[in-house]
């Protein structure tokens, strides 16, 4: 059994003792900090809610509701939703934050407690500090009899969230109408099921093959969307002669695509592809997460704009956006944030820029693949005695290699020209990950395992 407290959130997997799984005692604790936090910051006893599809999300529902209406506060349930569309439902209802119940990409024994502030935004590393303290000392209070919360049920932002997406200037649902797209799906068995073939239809896209659409929670494969896990799918797309194929994660704040020819589009440019539509109609900056692939860079650089790279982090990604102005951002692992529908990773506004993108390319997805910088990410680690100073270490290969760029903004990050290798420490074991890119993945692996054989020189020397 496992249960992580951090900053953004409680996540663990259902069961257990309490204090060591993600127990209903432990639902209610954190429940409580967040809604106290949430009223304490903003005057305001309300709370937007929603869930993905996972089997425990009912129960861990009724929890987060009960607790919440014992303090005062009143919930507005959207029940089975995505994360982008409760970001979307905070600050539309004027509420003090929101509450998405999801794990994310992670199977189905796991489930979590996202938390937003009033914006709709992933609360920051002091706000989420503050709402742990409150749970450690229990400081909250719960409302007598005449003054519980009141529980509403709000089914109408699916089709907001898709009005808005339609609403925005660079979505041509006409053009994208025209094309005849024919669309495999894979939404995992969540929720995607539900709001990926809605707007899909709202787009004008009338030949849909639905692949794990029943929102149930029995995840027909791991649910991350690498390609991998993305096997069925992919034969799927050439069995149908599909245009192409999409899939998002459980709550829908990923997406990732694959081409005609089965091949996978790669996670890594989805953010790369969109941005490079959104840069050709509006000339502005981008920003990414420091291991997201430097071709968002090139395409930025190449269309007039300045690229932009924040800590690992949403939460992070988006101050970097909003601090220098960006009209596009996001993560390499499939999260697209447009911000002029709101400050959140959406795989659903991801979907409808993508395709009005393909519709006006008027060429198949392979060919617009290929018409991006080709770059290949290795992902290693190496594991340290508990003992070991990673900081001090970090040091150590920073001064070995302090004539290249490098940045110190989150772990260490080595440019070598157009490759680069990006080290963070793990917060939870004695672990260093070690991202690096290169045009190829010999390259990639090679830059990797030259670090891997540093770190292990200093190693010995210390």
């Amino acid at each position: 059994m496992t249960l992580i407290k951090s900053i953004s959130g409680i996540r663990g997997t259902i069961g257990g003792k309490v204090g060591e799984g993600l127990t209903p005692l432990d639902i209610v604790k954190f429940t409580s900090a967040y809604g106290t936090w949430a009223v304490n910051k903003t005057g305001i006893k309300k709370i937007i809610l929603g869930r993905d599809a996972r089997i425990s999300g009912n129960m861990v529902n009724s929890l987060v509701c009960g607790t919440l209406q014992g303090l005062g506060i009143d919930v507005i349930d959207l029940g089975l939703s995505t994360t982008p569309t409760v970001e979307i439902a905070v600050p539309a209802e004027k509420a003090a934050g929101g509450i998405i119940l999801t794990a994310s990409h992670n199977p189905k024994q796991w489930n979590a407690l996202k938390l937003l502030n009033a914006d709709g935004e992933f609360i920051s590393d002091a706000e989420g500090k503050e709402v742990l303290e409150i749970a450690e000392s229990s400081d909250f209070k719960f409302a007598d009899v005449n003054d519980l919360g009141k529980v509403f049920t709000d089914n109408n932002y699916l089709q907001q969230h898709i009005d808005k997406i339609l609403a925005l200037p660079l979505v041509d649902a006409a053009a994208i109408s025209k094309a005849g797209f024919k669309i495999v799906i894979d939404c995992v068995n969540s929720t995607g099921g539900i709001f990926v073939p809605a707007l899909l239809k709202a787009l004008g896209v009338t030949t849909v093959y639905k692949l794990f659409c029943e929102p149930d929670g029995n995840f027909a494969h791991n649910p991350e969307p690498l390609p991998e896990n993305l096997t069925a799918l992919s034969k799927e797309v050439l069995n149908k002669r599909a245009d192409l194929g999409i899939a998002v994660d459980p709550d829908v704040d990923r997406l990732c695509f694959v081409c005609e020819d089965g091949n996978m589009f790669g996670e890594e440019y989805t953010l790369v592809a969109v941005a490079d539509y959104v840069l050709k109609n509006k000339k502005g900056n981008t920003v990414s997460n420091l291991s997201s692939t430097r071709a968002l860079r090139d395409v930025t650089e190449k269309a007039g704009g300045e690229y932009h790279a924040a800590a690992v982090g949403e939460v992070n990604v988006v101050n970097k956006m909003k601090e220098v102005n960006a009209v596009i951002g996001g993560e390499g692992n499939g999260g697209v944030i447009y911000p002029e529908l709101h400050y959140g990773r959406d795989a659903l506004v991801g979907i409808a820029l993508f395709l009005t993108h393909l519709a006006k390319y008027g060429k198949p997805v392979s060919i617009l693949r290929s018409s991006y910088p080709g770059y290949f990410i290795s992902k290693n680690k190496i594991t340290l005695t508990p003992e070991m100073d990673i900081d001090e270490l970090l040091l150590k290969v920073e001064d070995k290699y302090k004539k290249q760029p490098y940045s110190t903004i989150d772990g260490l990050k080595i440019e070598f020209d157009k490759e680069w290798v990006h080290l963070r420490r793990s917060n939870t074991e004695p672990i260093i990950r070690i991202y690096s890119e290169g045009n190829s993945e010999t390259v990639a692996n090679n830059l990797a395992n030259k670090i891997i054989a540093d770190i292990k020189e200093i190693l010995k020397l210390s």
